[in-house]
């Protein structure tokens, strides 16, 4: 069932255990309930099958009535690099029409107020900007609920001040983040993620799009060396790699002898993050999409946009995400050698020593459309796509 959390329920010693080893937490981790459902269009079909799902999930009421609510959404990568020549909402980003359903219901279940939260690629603009660069129309999901925001969170935006979340146990890598205060100032947090693999890390969903919520100011290439800087610069690549520090005035990476790997560190940052900044409900589009990666890499690696026709949407985000990856043919439980786990660490794997969730599907409900019935395997595309390479 959905958990009806204040933020100071869920915040309360998030720090109480810092001086404490990094020990595994499988054994309490929650599990959560999973809805899948199918839908092929953004059309008509879209709203009450969204509906349904909530429905199943317990009903969005007691999660967020007279709450405040931050909907974390996913516009990853340069907004002109398209794949297969398909519009960004049609492989890598959150569609316009899932964002507007998922508010309406949000204001419908009597939210009090909703801000949509992103920090686009690398920018200080506003959302509504980006989204007008890419013939939407933003007034559309202003006007779905009452009370709704947009908020760039690449930067400090209308915060005076970042927030610190700590990341309970001590953390793997960093012991905390500071984010935009967006990401505080709200009662419940909710992460809407494409259904998608990434280069790195294997596989990008609600947990992955987290990761996002970190600011360039701090975390970036040009992030200030003392303070964060002013504005946005570069990429998160500090993450990947570690070849630089985040700002001084943000927690700092606890041991630098650890590998520096792409495969071990995103891992580990995304899981930790998610540890520090719960997510209440997890909500994956897959119903047009991409395989290959989180973003278009010209050519040097197989890639499709495709159209798997699934929505998922569960209380818990490692539940959640282990049945994305079921629903694009590849096991939860697998580990660093199978795919799509070939060159990294699995997240959810990580996760759950964290105490963050459970990604064993047996141990978790599962509800709505049985997960066989919705499988569209991302590695058969992949398969294609390389043979008809070498024939060609």
């Amino acid at each position: 069932m959905i958990q009806d959390l204040t933020r100071r329920e869920l915040l309360a010693g998030a720090g109480a255990l810092l001086a404490r080893p990094v020990l595994s937490r499988a054994a309490t981790a929650p599990t959560g309930r999973v809805t899948v459902a199918k839908c092929k269009t953004y059309g008509p079909e879209l709203v009450p099958t969204l509906g349904k799902m909530f429905d199943e999930l317990g009903g969005l009421g007691r999660l967020v009535k007279g709450k405040t609510v931050a909907l974390k959404v996913n516009f990853i990568g340069v907004r002109w690099q398209r794949l297969d020549g398909a519009k960004m909402e049609d492989t890598f980003w959150s569609h316009p029409r899932m964002i507007g359903a998922t508010v309406h219901f949000l204001g419908l279940a009597g939210a009090r107020r909703i801000r949509v939260l992103e920090g686009s690629w690398s920018s200080a603009e506003p959302l509504e900007e980006l989204m007008l660069s890419q013939n939407w129309r933003p007034q559309d999901i202003l006007n779905a609920a009452p009370n709704v925001e947009f908020e760039n969170t690449n930067y400090l935006g209308t915060g005076k001040k970042y927030s610190r979340f700590m990341v309970p146990g001590g953390g793997l890598i960093y012991p905390g983040y500071d984010l935009n205060h967006s990401y505080e100032d709200c009662d419940v947090f909710i992460s809407l993620a494409k259904l998608k693999e990434h280069a790195a890390a294997g596989f990008t969903m609600s947990m992955k799009n987290v990761y996002g919520a970190t600011p360039p100011t701090i975390y970036g290439t040009g992030a200030g060396v003392d303070e964060p800087s002013i504005r946005p610069h570069g990429s998160r690549g500090l993450f990947h790699s570690a070849f630089r520090l985040p700002s001084k005035s943000a927690p700092q990476q606890k041991d630098m002898t650890l590998p520096t790997e792409p495969g071990y560190r995103l891992p580990r940052i995304v899981a930790e993050i998610c540890a520090a900044r719960p997510v209440h409900l997890a909500i994956i589009e897959g119903i047009h999409a991409a395989t290959g990666a989180e973003t278009n890499y010209g050519g040097s690696r197989p890639q499709a946009a495709v159209q798997p026709g699934v929505l998922i949407a569960g209380t818990n985000c490692v539940a959640t995400d282990a049945v994305g990856l079921s629903a694009i043919g590849y096991n939860p439980m697998a580990d660093r050698g199978t795919a799509p786990f070939a060159t990294a660490d699995n997240t959810l794997h990580l996760a759950e020593d964290l105490g963050v969730g459970v990604r064993d599907l047996s141990r978790n409900e599962i509800v709505g459309t049985p997960i066989k019935d919705v499988v569209f395997s991302y590695g058969a595309v992949r398969d294609r796509i390389l043979a008809a390479q070498k024939k060609g």
